[in-house]
């Protein structure tokens, strides 16, 4: 793509020169005042636009350039184009011209004013379409070129952390699959991207015990990603967020951390629920019949590295010591690690039979296609969200909306 500037005395009459030089299919890139009028001086105003090479008119690429026209450097990776300010400008500009006739010796003609409101209009994706030409020069090849119109949506998955081997398989079914109707611009793509995502993020949909049976869950991860506070939010959820208030006993695994057994303890009291600690296999099956009353049983373990095998093999043996009790064992992992990191945590937690993963500190990164990525490549569903510290406000239930919107658009918490 080759990059031009015209001036004159009014943006129309620059963006005259443009058309005539390098024909109608000239994108306008940006429009700028180069000089006031004043006395003695008339205005003058420069454009720039951008034309493909082999939609330039024959017949002007044999003339002189114009005066003023100056080629920018092809496909530089510093060229910034800036969609919302180029509009300003020209917006600006048009005002100006309309109801100010010191801008210019005439009144600019409503045809005139008219035409720079039509690539006013057309400039947003063009100029998305071009920032993304010079970003695909420095993109991953696949085995078929990304077309324009994808390369935003491709940028955006690549840049949050998705595993490149998920992002260009499921680009290549879009290309083979999407209706050619659907693919007039990038809004369109995007739309149909995230309706696609959406179907590939497994969730578990949160379920409610009915009696006799209970329910047992079974918070298991790293050290230092929340799970103390994580079990105080789902506690404080089911004794009154939902419709019926039901029965939540506490059992805690963390021996090693005393301020995590007194935190725990602490919201215990708070809420005045049961709360049993536990330091073998044999302590662990009492405290599941002293909790025999409640509806839910939440177990809080010592957080552990994901290599630290001594420790997860204890976490495995306390479940070995219970065989009446289904309990659900649920990873937790913050989502502010690469996906390589979450991968080796999950693989090594895996042991213990994980039944769903909840992800913690959504409110603490950009990026989620890590979370996406290691959900689809292990088919495990995700239950639960943290986006927050606050108890129990910032905890939030697991749906497929929910993650692609952080992926696409960045986490908002008005959303959560």
């Amino acid at each position: 793509m080759k990059i031009l500037t015209f001036s004159g005395k009014t943006p129309a009459e620059a963006l005259q020169k443009a058309q005539l030089e390098v024909g109608e299919d000239a994108m306008l890139i940006e429009t700028r005042e180069l000089q006031k009028k004043a006395l003695g001086k008339m205005p003058l105003y420069e454009i720039v636009v951008g034309i493909e090479e082999e939609k330039i008119k024959p017949s002007t690429q044999k003339q002189p350039p114009l005066k003023r026209q100056q080629p920018l450097t092809e496909k530089s990776s510093d060229v910034m184009f800036n969609i919302s300010e180029a509009a300003k400008q020209i917006s600006k500009i048009a005002e100006v011209t309309e109801v100010s006739p010191s801008v210019s010796s005439r009144k600019v003609e409503p045809v005139e004013l008219k035409q720079i409101h039509t690539e006013i209009e057309r400039l947003g994706d063009k100029i998305k379409l071009i920032q993304n030409m010079f970003w695909d020069e420095r993109s991953p090849d696949l085995e078929t070129a990304i077309p324009p119109e994808f390369a935003e949506i491709y940028k955006l998955a690549m840049q949050s952390g998705m595993k490149k081997e998920h992002l260009d398989g499921m680009m290549k079914l879009t290309f083979e699959h999407m209706p050619l109707k659907m693919r007039e611009n990038s809004e369109s793509v995007k739309r149909y991207f995230q309706t696609l995502l959406r179907k590939m993020i497994p969730v578990r949909r949160e379920s409610m015990p009915s009696a006799p049976v209970k329910k047992a869950m079974m918070l298991v991860g790293p050290t230092g990603v929340g799970k103390t506070t994580s079990i105080a939010k789902l506690a404080a959820r089911y004794s009154y967020l939902m419709e019926k208030n039901y029965k939540v006993g506490l059992i805690v695994l963390d021996t090693y951390r005393i301020g995590a057994v007194e935190q725990l303890m602490q919201y215990a009291r708070m809420m005045k629920l049961g709360i049993e600690t536990v330091v073998d296999p044999p302590e662990f099956a009492s405290a599941l019949r002293s909790l025999h009353y409640c509806d839910f049983i939440l177990i809080d373990t010592m957080g552990s590295s994901p290599y630290d095998k001594e420790k997860i093999e204890k976490i495995y043996e306390c479940l070995q010591a219970e065989s009446e009790l289904n309990i659900d064992v649920v990873l937790v992992m913050p989502s502010s690690i690469k996906f390589e990191d979450l991968k080796a945590t999950y693989e090594n937690f895996s042991t213990l039979g994980v039944d769903t993963m909840m992800f913690t500190k959504l409110d603490e990164t950009r990026g989620f296609g890590n979370i996406f990525s290691l959900a689809y490549e292990t088919g495990k569903p995700i239950s639960y969200f943290s986006v927050g510290q606050e108890v129990p406000e910032d905890l939030v239930v697991a749906s497929s909306d929910f993650l692609i919107d952080c992926l696409l658009n960045g986490f908002n918490r008005s959303k959560a």
